[in-house]
């Protein structure tokens, strides 16, 4: 008993020896941390940042130097208006004049939440712990970077009263693009000084303190900065700084942000984007401090090509058309990369809202720019190029439930469900598929999307990328005519599907980044993966590059889409108000997406659809671009025959005539005749007008 007595009080000693020691070890550690930190008296000089530079993927472009010099311009704490502190309080740190150095709960929440996650993520610092850090530390997220934060922090605090610590703070932060401090991001955002921002102003720059990159009103987060300005809002409301009357009106309130203090931007759309990226990646202080070296995918000589395309095609259609912007982008579908992007005719004309993003930002109606996605699903379920449907004044109910038969009708009068004219308000009898994809007939792409389904025509968009396309009670089978939302990023790496033969390559913007020592953190990964049979799209490429099959509607604009020696595959789409153009068209190397109109949603005048206004912008881009790409060819389909003589041709079958839904069950395409068709909802509705084209033929 004694001896196990000594054994247990010979470890306690052990225990508290080393415990002793662990503590002596950890004081001095922090001792030597602390003999290395500077004096926050220097708290005035700053600490010299290495900029984050992003090129093109030849790596000689410069296109943009993030924070190469910092613009920073000190005031006084009395030029610092009222609202930008009480805004920069509510969002950044509340019981800032309550707390010391360390706020002990916002601490211990962060470090439960990054011991959970394994990560460094959390933030959780005081006003003074940021101003420790951007000031004087570096970027990285380390146990050794927070100890020193605190030591600083705390020093800081015995050094200064709490309103110079908000004033030094004010003066030193980063608010992105090179402007540190309030006075700076003043300048730089609002062309204004500090002292005369407005209440939803010093909102704005509030909100943006957080991740300066992401928020930044010049990148693809406006929406996010505007969502975050008005919770700063809330939270001023809240603490009692602002009255509920002065929340909603600086909630309300037209935000004008200028872009002249950006300074020497390449790609600048493109650029913001990748900006974006990184500081969601790495975060704000790597992506400002760091030194980061940025490859990214886009090619520059093809990057001035549509830039001059897309001012080019946008200054004619604003004096023919009055439309008077344009977007383009242009990808590797053999990579997914990213190899062009224009997001407006000019990032600088804010006439335009030319910092608006249309390529990525914009959610707008493809018009039948969507027809492949329901020919290729009913190519999947067994229907061939040569199936046989009728183009004829038909009725649909938008949600594929029977109309009334009263409401056939041949004049212009406004009938009950819905049906579509033709945009050369023609109608072609029996037409089969091929040539009425290639022709962009309308009657008959909403009977190949009834025939495909609906569902299943919204699940292939969104393998293919169309995640916006979700809804399907909203869209019914308008969806076909351009009834969705999607977006032009989204529609060319769609289209890149069909180039690639069903594989999909997801999209980059990054070929490489390296820290400043060199070290390699991200590098381009191909990631590919089989989202259709190669046959179905094979099909589609064999339609949409027949010059033959398409030039019933391009007629006079034909030789736009012919490129000698070449197979280029093409698709328009037009939405029935005239306020979106579009353009899409690729070979088995390049894909590129036109979208023409205005930022306002405001139509282009009548008639200025994809051929006028879409075509002539990407046909000029194609035209230089693929000087630098060799001939190629798109493999051939197999041939499809069905043992039914409607989907391989035929519509006069034993002296008969009828619509397809007399010889097919579309739930079972290639299966048995249906005993009973007139239970299709729609069986009368196609029958009826069949008849009566039939009875009227001449002779």
């Amino acid at each position: 008993m004694k001896n196990k007595k000594r054994f247990l009080l010979k470890l306690a000693g052990l225990f508290i020896l080393a415990c002793l020691l662990l503590g002596i070890w950890g004081l001095a550690t922090v001792a030597k941390m602390a003999r290395e930190l500077p004096d926050p008296k220097d708290l005035i000089n700053g600490q010299i940042t290495q900029s984050t530079k992003i090129y093109d993927r030849t790596g000689e472009v410069l296109l943009y130097e993030i924070h190469g010099d910092q613009k920073r311009t000190i005031i006084p704490f009395s030029d610092i208006p009222q609202y930008s502190r009480e805004a920069t309080l509510a969002i950044e740190d509340q019981g800032f004049y309550e707390h010391a150095a360390m706020d002990w709960k916002g601490t211990l929440r962060a470090l439960i939440a990054d011991i959970t996650t394994g990560e460094m993520s959390q933030g959780g610092s005081t006003i003074t712990q940021q101003l420790a850090r951007n000031t004087f530390l570096t970027p990285e997220k380390t146990i050794t970077r927070k100890i020193k934060e605190l030591i600083l922090a705390n020093w800081i605090e015995e050094k200064y009263t709490k309103d110079k610590i908000l004033e030094l703070y004010l003066n030193q932060i980063p608010y992105g693009t090179n402007a540190y401090g309030l006075e700076s991001a003043s300048q730089t955002y609002f062309n204004k000084s500090a002292k005369d921002l407005s209440l939803a102003e010093s909102a704005t720059l509030a909100a943006m303190i957080q991740a300066p990159s992401y928020y930044s009103p010049w990148g693809t987060h406006t929406e996010e900065l505007i969502g975050r300005k008005n919770y700063v809002l809330e939270q001023m409301n809240k603490l009692g700084f602002i009255d509920e009357q002065e929340k909603q009106s600086a909630q309300k309130a037209k935000l004008v942000f200028t872009t002249q203090n950006i300074g020497t931007i390449k790609a600048p759309h493109f650029v913001m984007m990748v900006k974006s990226y990184l500081s969601q990646k790495y975060g704000e202080d790597m992506v400002e401090k760091g030194g980061l070296k940025v490859i990214t995918t886009l090619d520059w000589k093809l990057q001035q090509i549509a830039e001059t395309a897309v001012e080019n095609g946008a200054n004619r259609n604003t004096e023919l058309y009055q439309g008077k912007n344009a977007a383009l982008v242009a990808q590797d579908p053999k990579t997914g990369q990213i190899l062009a992007l224009v997001g407006s005719k000019s990032w600088y004309d804010d006439t335009i809202d030319g910092k608006f993003n249309v390529a990525v930002q914009g959610l707008r109606q493809p018009g039948s720019s969507f027809k492949p996605f329901a020919y290729v699903t009913a190519f999947e379920k067994g229907y061939s190029p040569n199936t046989v449907v009728f183009d004829l004044p038909t009725e649909f109910s938008s949600y594929t439930d029977v109309c009334p038969l009263i409401n056939i009708n041949y004049n212009n009068e406004e009938p009950l469900c819905f049906h579509p004219q033709n945009f050369d308000n023609n109608f072609r009898g029996p037409i089969n598929l091929r040539n009425s994809l290639a022709q962009s007939i309308n009657i008959s792409a909403v009977k190949v999307l009834y025939l495909a389904g609906l569902n299943d025509t919204i699940k292939t968009a969104q393998n293919f990328g169309l995640t916006t396309i979700n809804d399907p009670g909203r869209y019914g089978l308008s969806l076909v005519l351009g009834g969705g939302e999607i977006k032009l990023i989204d529609m060319v790496g769609a289209y890149s599907i069909f180039s690639q033969e069903g594989i999909k390559h997801s999209q980059a913007m990054i070929l490489e980044v390296d820290n400043s020592k060199g070290d390699v953190l991200e590098k381009y990964l191909d990631q590919a993966t089989r989202v259709i049979d190669q046959q179905y799209p094979k099909l589609i490429n064999n339609i949409l590059s027949d010059n033959d099959a398409r030039s019933g509607l391009f007629q006079g604009s034909l030789n736009l889409t012919v490129f000698p020696g070449r197979d280029v595959a093409l698709k328009t789409g037009t939405t029935n108000d005239y306020k979106d153009a579009w353009t899409f068209g690729y070979t088995p190397s390049l894909v590129a997406g036109v979208w023409a109109g205005n930022s306002d949603n405001t139509p282009m005048q009548k008639h200025a659809g994809s051929i006028l206004a879409a075509v002539p912008i990407w046909s000029e881009f194609m035209n230089a671009a693929l000087q630098n790409y060799p001939m190629e060819f798109f493999n051939k389909p197999d041939d499809v025959i069905e043992n039914k003589p409607m989907m391989n041709g035929e519509y006069i079958i034993n002296g008969q005539i009828h619509s397809i839904l007399y010889y097919v069950d579309k739930s079972n395409p290639t299966g048995p005749q249906p005993l009973n068709p007139e239970s299709d909802s729609q069986y009368w509705n196609w029958e009826l007008p069949l008849k009566n084209w039939w009875q009227n033929l001449p002779g």
